[in-house]
């Protein structure tokens, strides 16, 4: 019993940050956006984001954006479609020709990045936003 109980807690830590099946293999970027760490994964228009933080009763609302956020600045494409929950966020991207997705330092590097400022601009359907990421070892 006590091994099954074990086994149990060790499945259920394990899987905190485990990527899903269709991002096994593929190399995650920390990165803080707001209040909300993620581990970022992109595979060419798919993307997946992992919050890692303790935060008190989150709702998708208030996490969404800043998963967004993150995501567009690992990526350099567009979300366009968002889906998931407070702890694992999936989205498609469009990626546009001169998209450039941010340069990952080698090793493991965790970036925490400010939101400077966000521009809106609902005739033309696009949403700008102004980070500036500093990187920091982890």
């Amino acid at each position: 019993m006590k091994t099954l109980l074990k086994l149990g807690i060790y499945l259920t830590l394990t899987a905190c940050n485990t990527p899903s099946l269709g991002f096994r293999g593929v190399a995650p970027v920390r990165i803080t956006a707001g209040q909300s760490t993620f581990d970022v994964r992109v595979d060419g228009n798919r993307a997946e984001a992992i919050r890692l933080n303790r935060e008190w009763a989150p709702r998708l609302e208030a996490v969404a954006p800043r998963a967004v956020v993150a995501i567009e600045k690992v990526s350099g494409c567009e979300v366009t479609k968002l889906g998931g929950d407070q702890a694992l966020i999936t989205a498609r991207l469009r990626c546009a020709g001169d998209a450039t997705p941010m340069t990952v330092a080698p090793g493991r590097i965790e970036y925490d990045c400010d939101i400077d400022d966000v521009y809106v601009n609902r005739s033309l359907a696009e949403r700008i936003a102004e980070m500036t990421c500093t990187p920091r070892p982890y």
